[in-house]
């Protein structure tokens, strides 16, 4: 099969040009202007922009967590980033503590098998990580999985201690390997929880009220130390706070390899969510919580200078109910997680470009390219040139729709509600394609189940990000 972009405005991560684009099967094998080739099918794309399809680091489909599972699996949540212009998502398999991270990798491969519609791969998230166990880690590198995340939150589920961080680092590090933190102080951050509820304070602001930024900022500044002497990559996964951030700043400025992510959600809400009446607030309960909206200035500032630099989403719904109201008298029993797989490129494009505070190409950057770098998928994915998989939006520049439930052009995930409902945006993903095959076109799904495939990804590639 064989397919002609013709007319549009081709924009990577350092390109801006006109030209026509052909893709064979599922490359892109030609780019030039006014081509002549014939093809099976021609997609006009005058007024268009033909950009990289999106990249999603940070996705959790149906994953088990606070008694319940993520309401997406990877058919609903993968068809959803396909519509909103995400054509590949890293999610994460979860290693159950003193089981082998190969049966993690195992069940999360069953999960996806069959649904997916968009390529995809994992990281593992380690739960323990035992000195005779360390070769599974080289393992799993052989197999594609080159990326490890670990917590310092979660006490009694996900958390780790330092040695079992420093132990799993190091091996990463000899690896070539990176690894992937979610830096809060979990410990503290449970003493203050115990506190409050003990104080009968459990609405769902408490949730936020009991995550200080001072206990992100230290998360962040013993990971990276302690990174630093295993000597390994380090990505700190859904930075919220500038408190944070100023601690990666320090460490960049040292020449660390250090890089971090940001989420629309911190770019664009905050604490005030929590205070709606009533039980409104759990739709934003998440870790990290919504901060003070002054942080929100910062943030974009460190996506503009490269302090930050990718853009996830950090997917995890919970529909509000029969899940998030398992919380419904104790904020500390909602599910931690939001939705929002479907919104990132829109909500980045108007955010960013269209209120001019970031160039096209670096939007290109941060929603595609770089964690393409990053996570061991570049040049294969994240760039349009010849030899790159077909994976292309066709976006309108100059479309504005309104997020919400009831806007079937805007929401496909499985979750009954939108942390992003009335939100007005420009910019949309008009045809989404999938190496070469046209997934989404014009609101009309054209996809398949089970067609994504895993990806095998490369080593740490992220040196000059």
């Amino acid at each position: 099969m064989s397919l002609l972009i013709k007319n549009g405005r081709v924009v990577t991560a350092v390109d801006d040009y006109k030209a026509d684009v052909f893709v064979e099967n599922d490359k892109i094998t030609m780019i030039g202007e006014k081509l002549d080739v014939k093809a099976d099918t021609v997609i006009d794309a005058s007024n268009r922009l033909v950009i990289p399809g999106g990249i999603d680091p940070h996705t959790h489909l149906d994953m088990p967590f606070g008694g319940t599972n993520s309401c997406d699996d990877f058919l609903t949540g993968t068809r959803a980033a396909a519509f909103g212009g995400t054509t590949t998502i890293i999610d994460f398999a979860i290693q159950v503590k003193g089981n082998s991270t190969f049966e993690a990798l195992d069940t999360w491969h069953k999960k996806a098998e069959g649904k997916a519609v968009i390529d995809y791969g994992f990281h593992m998230i380690i739960t323990d990580m035992p000195e005779e166990r360390l070769p599974e880690m080289t393992k799993l590198a052989g197999e594609g999985v080159t990326s490890y995340k670990m917590f310092m939150a979660y006490p009694g589920v996900l958390y780790v201690d330092d040695g079992v961080l420093f132990r799993a680092m190091r091996q990463a590090g000899e690896d070539g390997t990176v690894i992937c933190m979610h830096a809060e102080n979990g410990i503290v951050i449970d003493e203050i929880v115990k506190r409050a509820r003990a104080e009968g304070k459990k609405e769902p602001k408490w949730h936020a009220l009991t995550r200080p930024t001072r206990m992100e900022a230290e998360g962040v500044y013993r990971s990276i130390a302690i990174a630093e002497v295993a000597n390994v990559p380090l990505y700190i996964v859904h930075l919220s706070s500038s408190d944070a951030l100023e601690q990666v700043k320090l460490a960049r400025a040292r020449g660390i390899p250090v890089h971090a992510e940001t989420c629309p959600q911190y770019l664009f809400l905050d604490h005030s969510y929590y205070e709606k009446p009533g039980f409104e607030g759990a739709k934003w309960v998440m870790t990290p919580a919504l901060r003070e909206k002054w942080n929100q200035e910062v943030l974009w500032k460190g996506l503009q200078f490269n302090h930050l630099q990718a853009v996830s989403t950090d997917h995890c719904p919970f529909c509000m109910k029969g899940q998030k109201d398992l919380g419904l008298d104790d904020f500390a029993k909602i599910p931690n997680g939001a939705p929002g797989i479907e919104n990132r490129m829109s909500l980045i494009f108007n955010g960013g470009v269209a209120e001019r505070k970031i160039s096209l190409n670096r939007f290109v950057q941060l929603t595609s390219t770089n964690a393409a770098k990053m996570f061991g998928l570049f040049p294969r994915k994240g760039t349009i040139a010849v030899g790159s998989d077909a994976d292309i939006v066709i976006f309108d520049p100059e479309r504005t729709e309104t997020i919400g439930i009831n806007n079937p052009l805007m929401h496909h995930m499985n979750v009954d509600y939108s942390a992003w409902e009335g939100f007005k945006v420009k910019g949309y993903s008009e045809i989404v394609i999938s190496r070469g095959q046209v997934l989404c076109d014009k609101g009309e799904f054209k996809g398949k189940p089970g067609r994504g495939q895993f990806l095998r990804r490369g080593l740490y590639s992220g040196f000059n990000l």
